[in-house]
């Protein structure tokens, strides 16, 4: 008649292989989920840094700064509706470098959300906009980026012009030199 070992020693020994791994496993996992963690928070604020930089060159009507920030083929998009009527505008790049203004422009951003997957990002950033001075408008800036060899880049640059309620302004109220 055939002996028949126990089923018992096959478990124990699963049991001490698990336990082992279980005593492995969390020591090593922390280590990697924290990298990754501090990974893409380093990144999340380096694309909302770049969304600010942009901003703040916008409000310096330096516009080749401006362009210096984004791929040679980015794009910049406005999306407005006056009087029922959906409008937008394309610029490219190079449209966007020679561009010159002959007002004060102050564009602040606020409460920006990012978004890192890999290589991609998107920021989300509402904005107010006043224009020597004077309110003119908010909406919301929308930024794709890629990160390439020399960092994060501007892929595309889309905005909305909008009035509260359907937009709001930024909770600092109207910047210092603003009468509001």
């Amino acid at each position: 008649m055939t002996q028949v070992r126990p089923v018992l020693v096959d478990y124990r020994s699963c049991l001490r292989a698990a336990g082992f791994l279980a005593l492995l496993i969390p020591a090593a996992l922390p280590a990697q989920i924290s990298d990754e963690t501090a990974d893409k928070a380093a990144d999340e604020t380096a694309v909302l840094a770049l969304a600010d930089s942009a901003l703040q060159l916008i409000s310096d009507e330096d516009f080749v700064g401006l362009t210096d920030l984004m791929l040679d083929e980015a794009s910049s998009f406005t999306v407005r509706e006056r009087d029922g009527v959906l409008g937008y505008r394309i610029r490219t790049r190079a449209e966007e470098r020679a561009m010159t203004v002959d007002v004060d422009l102050v564009e602040r951003g606020f409460g920006g959300i990012a978004q890192v997957q890999g290589h991609l990002a998107t920021v989300w950033l509402p904005y107010d906009f006043y224009t020597d001075g004077e309110w003119s408008h908010c909406g919301v800036d929308t930024f794709t980026m890629l990160r390439t060899e020399e960092g994060w880049r501007i892929a595309s640059l889309a905005w909305t012009v909008e009035q509260p309620p359907d937009c709001e302004r930024h909770p600092d109220g109207p910047p210092a030199s603003s009468p509001g």
